[in-house]
């Protein structure tokens, strides 16, 4: 299944076993207690984005079947989100908080920690998602209020 759907050099297995399901990866990745798996490919350098500030990244998404879900390469433009807003999926903020500017990184989120599943959502079941991100930039953010009007500036 994973061949056909052109799944990345190195992509982990799912095996479905009942309700269990086990994770097959090779050695180079880093199982965490909350149940994130990660591997690093290039680890990057600076500082690693706190709460409330801005990470700029490219990210392509993958289902357990090895097919792309989603990318910000294919969309054109990377992805601006402010660390600390629960404006990510759990375990995607976890696995980029300890990243660094440069850094690319696969992230294995459990179903514990993903996206809410049902209807209404662009998930059907509890799933592992896996996505290759690469963390561009951290940008400090500060809130700014003319009159009325407030709003948050990040750069």
């Amino acid at each position: 299944m994973q061949k056909e759907n052109s799944a990345p050099e190195g992509f982990p297995n799912f095996i479905r076993e009942g309700f269990e399901v086990k994770v097959v990866t090779s050695e180079n990745y880093t199982k965490r207690d909350s149940g994130l798996i990660y591997r690093d490919f290039e680890v990057g350098k600076g500082d690693c984005p706190k709460d409330g500030q801005q990470v700029i990244f490219h990210y392509i998404g993958y289902n357990e079947s090895g097919r792309r879900i989603d990318s910000t390469y294919l969309q054109g433009s990377p992805a601006r989100i402010r660390m600390g807003t629960n404006a990510l999926v759990p375990g995607f903020e976890e696995g980029i908080r300890d990243m660094r500017p440069g850094g690319k990184r696969r992230i294995i989120i459990p179903p514990e920690l993903g996206p809410p599943v049902g209807p209404s959502t662009f998930f059907s079941a509890k799933q592992f998602e896996v996505f290759d991100v690469e963390l561009l930039s951290v940008q400090d953010c500060q809130r700014r209020t003319i009159g009325f009007y407030s709003d948050v500036v990040c750069n």
